[in-house]
C-alpha cells in the first residue's frame, strides 16, 4: 500500500467520515506525486459524489476553460492534483451546497500535499480555499484578494469560484478575464509543458 492509499484509508476510517463510509462513499480527491499544479476547491457537489469525479460539472468546465486544459489533461495527465476543502459532499442548505466541514482541511491537506512534492502552483478556488491558505482576516473582500493576486505568487493564485452563481461577479469584474485568466493560462501551459 503506497502513501496515498494509506492516507485514503485513514480518511475513510476517521469518525468524522463514518456516515459516508457506511454508505460506501469514499473521499474525493486526486493526488499524484508528479503533480505540478494543485487545485484546492470547496467540496464535491452532488454530481461529483455520484460520478466519483471532482469538478465534474459546469463549474469544472469553466475552471478547465480558465486554465486552458482539456478534461483529459485535467484528470489523467498526472500533472494536476485536486484536494478540496472537504472530500465529501456536505449536503444542501437554503442557499445551495453547505460549506466544507470545519477542521477537515487542517487534518488532511498537509499529509496529501506532502505526497506531491513537485507542486509549483496552488490554485485557490473560491473563498473557503483562499481564506484557509492565505490566512485572511474576516474583513478581507475576496474581490480585492483576487485583484491583488500578484501578492501571493508564485506559490498561490486566488480565483473566484467558477460556479454559475458567480456570473454577476464575473460581469462586474472584467479585469478578472483580462488580467488574471491570461496569467493563469500562461503559467499552467508552462507547468504542463505546452
Amino acid at each position: 500500500m503506497n502513501k496515498i492509499e494509506k492516507i485514503t484509508k485513514k480518511i475513510e476510517t476517521d469518525p468524522q467520515n463514518r456516515e459516508y463510509s457506511k454508505r460506501g462513499i469514499g473521499p474525493l480527491f486526486l493526488a499524484d506525486p508528479r503533480a505540478k499544479i494543485l487545485v484546492v476547491g470547496q467540496a464535491p457537489g452532488r454530481v461529483a459524489e455520484r460520478t466519483r469525479l471532482t469538478w465534474n460539472d459546469r463549474s469544472g468546465d469553466l475552471l478547465r476553460e480558465w486554465m486552458g486544459v482539456s478534461r483529459e489533461e485535467f484528470y489523467d495527465s498526472g500533472l494536476i492534483g485536486i484536494i478540496p476543502m472537504d472530500f465529501y459532499f456536505p449536503g444542501t442548505g437554503k442557499g445551495g451546497d453547505l460549506p466544507p466541514r470545519p477542521g477537515f482541511a487542517e487534518k488532511w491537506h498537509d499529509p496529501l500535499r506532502e505526497t506531491m512534492p513537485e507542486v509549483e502552483l496552488t490554485l485557490l478556488v473560491g473563498s473557503y480555499a483562499c481564506r484557509y491558505y492565505l490566512d485572511l482576516k474576516k474583513s478581507a473582500r475576496l474581490a480585492d484578494v483576487i485583484h491583488n493576486y500578484k501578492d501571493y505568487l508564485p506559490e498561490y493564485l486566488p480565483l473566484v469560484h467558477p460556479s454559475p452563481r458567480n456570473r454577476r461577479w464575473l460581469k462586474n469584474n472584467p479585469w478578472f478575464q483580462t488580467e488574471v485568466i491570461p496569467y493563469l493560462q500562461e503559467r499552467v501551459a508552462k507547468l504542463m509543458g505546452h
